[in-house]
C-alpha cells in the first residue's frame, strides 16, 4: 500500500467528521424548534485492503464513511401555553396535515394549529390538519379529512320537556274553585296574584329558537273543585294549569278566547304521609269545539318515552310543538287506567289514573313555604361559536353562546411501522415513503397511539448538554484526520527529497 493511500484515509476522517459536525450544529440551531426531532451519526470503517505480510496476509483499513443518520423519536418536554389550539402529542404518532385543496398528507410533532379566515384548522404554513367529523354523540361520521368549520352558529332546538320540581305548602288554602275558569286571556292581567297558591316560570324555545315563559300555575283544591269526585283527598291535592303568554298561543281554535295560552291542566296529589308526589291527572284540549268548555279537554292522549304526559303548543304559526311536563313522577305504562275521559266527566267519573312511579328528584308537600327546588328544559335558540377546546382523546368541542357544548372534530394521528425512513421536508414536516411503509391512522389514545395534551407544545428534543460534548468529540477527530495528512505530505516530502 503506498504512502498517499493515507492521505485517502485522513480525507475520509475530514468529511465523515464534517458531516458529522453538520448534523450536530442543525441540531443546536433547532434547539428551540417546536417539536423537532435531533439526529444521530454513525460511522462504519471502508472495506479494507489485503496485503501480504511475513505471517500471512492481513488487511489494511482505508478510512471511514459515514453509516447512517437517525432521527431520535424521544418524546420533548413539554411547554404549557395559554392557547387552547395548541396540542402536543404525549407518545407515539404524528398530526396529519395537508396543503390546502391537494391531495398529499404530511406528518409532524409541531401542534401550532390555529383557525382560519375560513374555518380552516391550520398550521404556521398554513396546511390543514386532518380528522374525523362527530355526531351529536361523538362517533366519526365518514372518512379522515380536512379539520374545517363550514357553520359558526349552533342552530336552535325546539323545546320536547319541561322539568318543575317545587315543594307547595301543605298549610296553604283554596284561593280559587278553578283556575281555568279564573283565568281570563282578553284581559290584562290574566290571572291576578290573589287567586292562586303558587306558580313557577320557565324559558322554552320554539324551532326558530325564539323563546316563550311557560309558567305553571298552582293552588289548593277545595269542595267546590271541578276536579272534586269520590275518593279525592282535598288536603293533599292540588290544581294546576301549565300556561304561556296568550299572546305567543297561535293555535286557531283559541285565538280570542278567555283560554288562550293554557296549554294543559290537572291536578297533582301527595303522600299524606311522606309529603312526596304520588299521582297526577293531565288534561289538553281535544282538538275540536270550544276550548272553553270543560267537554273539550280529555285525558292526554299521548306520553314522552320516559312516561311525562305531553301537550301541543304552537309557538310557530302552523307547527304543533309536543311538549311534556314533568312533575317528578311518570307513568309506567304510559296510559290512563279508569276516571274521566274530560274534565266535564270528573265529578261522576273520578281522575283518571296510572301507574304513576316517583322519580329520585320529585314534588313535594312540605310545611314550609311553596318554592322551586329544580327547574329546566331540554330547548335553546341559536348560539354563536365562542371558543373551542380538545380533549386528551382529540375530540375537538365548540362552545357557543347559546351555552351548548357540541362535537365538532377528532383529531386524527398516523403512526409508521419504519419511521426511521420518513422523509424530512422543512417546516416540521416529514413525508412517508416506501420504506417506511404507509401511514396507520387512528383516534389519540388508542392502537399505540398517543394522547392530546391541549394548551401545550413539544419542545425540541434537543440535550444541548450532549450535543456540546460531541461537538468536542468531532472536533478532535477532524483536528486528528488533518494531522494525518499533514504527516503524510512531511512524509511524502522527506520522500521526494531522496533525489537531491
Amino acid at each position: 500500500m503506498s504512502i498517499s493511500s493515507s492521505l485517502f484515509s485522513g480525507i475520509s476522517g475530514l468529511s465523515t467528521n464534517g458531516n458529522a459536525m453538520s448534523v450536530i450544529g442543525d441540531n443546536i440551531a433547532n434547539v428551540n424548534t417546536i417539536g423537532f426531532k435531533s439526529s444521530r451519526t454513525t460511522f462504519q470503517d471502508v472495506l479494507a485492503q489485503s496485503v501480504a505480510t511475513s505471517s500471512g496476509t492481513s488487511q489494511i483499513g482505508r478510512g471511514a464513511a459515514l453509516s447512517a443518520i437517525d432521527t431520535m423519536f424521544q418524546q420533548g418536554s413539554f411547554e404549557s401555553t395559554s392557547t387552547a389550539t395548541d396540542l402536543a402529542i404525549g407518545g407515539n404518532g404524528f398530526f396529519i396535515v395537508s396543503p390546502p385543496s391537494a391531495e398529499t398528507d404530511y406528518y409532524t410533532r409541531a401542534g401550532q394549529f390555529r383557525f382560519d379566515a375560513d374555518g380552516n384548522f391550520i398550521n404556521p404554513e398554513g396546511y390543514i390538519a386532518r380528522g374525523w367529523a362527530l355526531d351529536r354523540n361523538g362517533n366519526d361520521v365518514g372518512t379522515l379529512q380536512d379539520i374545517r368549520l363550514n357553520a359558526f352558529t349552533s342552530p336552535p332546538e325546539a323545546t320536547e320537556q319541561v322539568t318543575a320540581i317545587t315543594n307547595l305548602n301543605m298549610e296553604d288554602t283554596s284561593n280559587s274553585d278553578s283556575l281555568f275558569d279564573t283565568w281570563d286571556a282578553t284581559a290584562t292581567e290574566p290571572i291576578g296574584d290573589s287567586a292562586y297558591g303558587y306558580q313557577t316560570a320557565i324559558r322554552v324555545y320554539d324551532a326558530l329558537g325564539n323563546s316563550h315563559d311557560v309558567t305553571i300555575i298552582y293552588d289548593k283544591m277545595n269542595a267546590a273543585s271541578e276536579y272534586n269526585a269520590a275518593g279525592v283527598d282535598l288536603n293533599n291535592s292540588w290544581e294546576y294549569i301549565a300556561t304561556c303568554n296568550p299572546g305567543d298561543d297561535l293555535r286557531a281554535a283559541f285565538a280570542g278566547t278567555d283560554a288562550q295560552g293554557i296549554l294543559m291542566r290537572g291536578t297533582l296529589t301527595f303522600d299524606a304521609t311522606s309529603g312526596a308526589l304520588e299521582s297526577q291527572s293531565a288534561f289538553v284540549y281535544g282538538g275540536a269545539g270550544d276550548p272553553t268548555d270543560p267537554a273539550n279537554w280529555v285525558a292526554a292522549t299521548t306520553f314522552s318515552p320516559d312516561g311525562y304526559p305531553e301537550c301541543t303548543a304552537q309557538f310557530v304559526a302552523g307547527v304543533d310543538q309536543p311538549v311534556s311536563v314533568q312533575f317528578g313522577t311518570r307513568s309506567t305504562n304510559g296510559v290512563w287506567t279508569g276516571g274521566a275521559a274530560t274534565v266535564a266527566d270528573v265529578a261522576t267519573d273520578g281522575l283518571p289514573t296510572s301507574s304513576w312511579e316517583p322519580q329520585a328528584m320529585t314534588s313535594t308537600q312540605y310545611a314550609s313555604s311553596s318554592t322551586t327546588v329544580y327547574q329546566t328544559q331540554d330547548g335553546y335558540g341559536t348560539g354563536f361559536l365562542e371558543s373551542t377546546s380538545v380533549g386528551t382523546d382529540g375530540i375537538m368541542v365548540g362552545h357557543y353562546s347559546n351555552g351548548q357544548i357540541l362535537n365538532l372534530y377528532r383529531v386524527g394521528l398516523a403512526k409508521f411501522n419504519n419511521q426511521q425512513a420518513l422523509t424530512k421536508v422543512g417546516g416540521n414536516l416529514w413525508s412517508a415513503t416506501r420504506e417506511s411503509g404507509d401511514a396507520i391512522t387512528g383516534h389519540p389514545g388508542e392502537n399505540g397511539l398517543g394522547r392530546i395534551s391541549p394548551n401545550s407544545l413539544e419542545q425540541s428534543n434537543v440535550d444541548i448538554a450532549s450535543e456540546f460534548v460531541k461537538m468536542i468529540t468531532t472536533q478532535r477527530g477532524f483536528q486528528a484526520n488533518s494531522r494525518i495528512i499533514t504527516t503524510v505530505d512531511d512524509m511524502l516530502q522527506e520522500l521526494i527529497n531522496l533525489k537531491r
